[in-house]
């Protein structure tokens, strides 16, 4: 199930976020949300949206995908006490890791978490910037379950549903806070 969270007090976030035509390359509309993070006042909404999201959810940390998603989890964390677990690129995280490949347009990638900071039982909040195909989510909840916690919801900024991502996540609920559907 996916909810995109209505905007409130009166704050339009899709003015805040910056769209680049043919980024990377010609025919795609990029979502930039570098945009947001330079705007203290909708990187302000994004932090306290989540805040209201999950203040009451039953969390025990946060999966938090390389590397906008640290932006939008680190604040929130901090806000409420919880630890803060980075999901990485192969090969960025010293120690023992854990590890899930996932399938990208053009390929595939693998993505690490440290595994001594997955406790069986955990209950995870997976953040990430942007949801387009689902990958990076669907390999986050892998990696968690494989180590006996749970994934129990992601948040994302933006969501392209667009790019199928409701039907490729099926482990958790998928909540964003602006979703745009196509050039």
């Amino acid at each position: 199930m996916t909810q995109e969270i209505e905007a409130t007090e009166g704050f339009n976030l899709d003015d805040a976020i910056r769209k680049v035509p043919d980024f990377p390359k010609p025919g795609i509309l990029f979502y930039d949300i570098t945009s947001v993070l330079a705007n203290p006042p909708a990187f302000n909404y994004c932090i306290e949206s989540m805040l209201k999201l999950y203040r009451h959810e039953n969390i025990d940390a946060v999966a938090a995908i390389e590397s906008r998603g640290f932006v939008f989890a680190a604040p929130f964390c901090q806000k409420l006490g919880l630890p803060l677990l980075l999901v990485r690129k192969k090969g960025k995280l010293p120690g023992k890791t854990i590890s899930q490949s996932y399938d990208l347009e053009y390929g595939s990638a693998e993505l690490e978490m440290h595994i001594d900071d997955i406790k069986p039982g955990m209950r995870f909040l997976i953040v990430d910037d942007l949801i387009a195909t689902g990958g990076t989510i669907n390999a986050t909840c892998s990696m968690i379950k494989r180590c006996g916690a749970v994934p129990v919801r992601a948040f994302s900024v933006i969501g392209l549903p667009f790019l199928n991502y409701q039907q490729t996540i099926q482990d958790v609920s998928v909540d964003t806070l602006i979703e745009y559907f196509g050039e």
